[in-house]
């Protein structure tokens, strides 16, 4: 069957696109997209906690700091998705005001992290916390949050990738389609593909961590190194309008330079765990290391 031809008859074995982005909970309006947010960032504290409790951590220390990190983690992406696609909100016809319509789409992984680090690493200042377990702990269930947060933009018909006539094609509502491809119906869901990689990802990091502890940071760069490996070729499928550098989009090039720190960084833990003792705590470090007196 022809890609052309997938505008009739082909959509009997494709993934139907929803009518809406907006759900209701009874007379409340919900938009999916920032359901889905809150969704992963509930789930992703649920599953570190868990994990830093296990690791010697304090009951509840990781939700003080994601009181932190998500805001900051939230505007960091804002502000990198902006500035890496200005011609969106800026210029001749654009309205600059939605450049904070944050429910719309549009949050850069790479700003939510950076965002979201330098707010954790404030708030692990102020309570005491290792921030390198932290990320240890965080790791999988980050990329189940990521995961999820990937159905807002399934709602919202948007990021999917170049068109498909394979059966899980995803129907794209013609005012949605990219200019050049308004005779195309269904489209690489590069939402479902990142969703499922995510979560193959988390569960492998899970399985690595149960079979060989992975401490000093090491969980938090192979996050980093196996989501920037999906990224790569995900990032490749996709027809949104994004800026290029040479011929790769610049969240490939990021990706791949994401890659490599993250390799170098997994390496340069693995060596500190061969010769230092995982520290859960500040306080617990000074405690270790202040001779015990009687109070």
């Amino acid at each position: 069957m022809s890609l052309a031809s997938n505008a009739g008859a082909g959509l009997a074995a494709s993934i139907p696109s929803p009518e809406t982005g907006v759900l209701y909970l009874g007379p409340v309006p919900l938009r999916a997209y920032a359901f889905a947010i809150i969704l992963g960032a509930v789930v992703a504290i649920w599953m570190t906690e868990r994990r830093y409790v296990a690791r010697g951590g304090r009951a509840g220390a990781v939700s003080d700091v994601a009181i932190w990190a998500i805001p900051s983690g939230i505007v960091g992406a804002r502000i990198y998705h902006v500035v890496t696609s200005p011609e969106l909100y800026f210029g001749e016809g654009r309205n600059a005001v939605e450049a904070f319509y944050i429910w719309n789409g549009g949050l850069g992984i790479w700003g939510a992290v950076l965002g979201g680090a330098l707010g954790a690493a404030v708030a692990c200042r102020l309570y005491g916390v290792n921030i390198w377990t932290l990320g240890d702990s965080l790791a999988p269930g980050l990329l189940v949050a990521q995961a999820i947060g990937r159905l807002g933009n399934y709602f919202n018909q948007e990021l999917f990738g170049r068109p498909t006539d394979l059966p899980w094609g995803l129907e794209i509502d013609p005012p949605n389609r990219p200019s050049g491809f308004a005779e195309f119906a269904t489209f690489h869901p590069t939402f479902l593909y990142e969703m499922i990689w995510n979560l193959a990802a988390a569960a492998l990091i899970l399985l690595i961590d149960r079979r060989a502890r992975l401490t000093h940071g090491r969980a938090w760069w192979l996050y980093v190194m196996l989501y920037t490996a999906g990224r790569v070729w995900i990032e490749a499928l996709r027809i949104d309008t994004a800026n290029l550098i040479g011929p790769f989009r610049l969240n490939v090039w990021t990706s791949i330079i994401v890659f490599v720190v993250g390799a170098a960084m997994f390496w340069w833990a693995t060596r500190r765990s061969r010769h230092e003792p995982e520290v859960v705590g500040e306080q617990q470090a000074e405690e270790r290391q202040s001779p015990a007196r009687d109070e």
